[in-house]
């Protein structure tokens, strides 16, 4: 494990404190859930960006085979 010193506003420590204090949880553990939470929420928000990029890029194209497909005259 790594030791890391952070400084928190006082309200947040305080709020902090009362959850611990009804949650029986140790303040380590929770900082710890509370940022593997938000790197979960971050990884995600990176991907959903990187797709959100790469469904750009394709989408001209995409648009254009879609207006050829409609350009066939099918016979039947």
């Amino acid at each position: 494990m790594k030791t890391v010193s952070l400084k928190i506003d006082d309200s947040i420590f305080g709020e902090t404190e009362k959850i611990l204090s009804k949650i029986k949880k140790p303040r380590n553990r929770y900082i710890n859930e509370a940022i593997e939470y938000y790197n979960r929420l971050q990884r995600r928000a990176l991907l959903e960006e990187k797709l959100k990029k790469e469904s750009d890029l394709v989408k001209k194209d995409s648009m254009t085979v879609l207006k050829d497909f409609e350009e066939i005259d099918y016979v039947d």
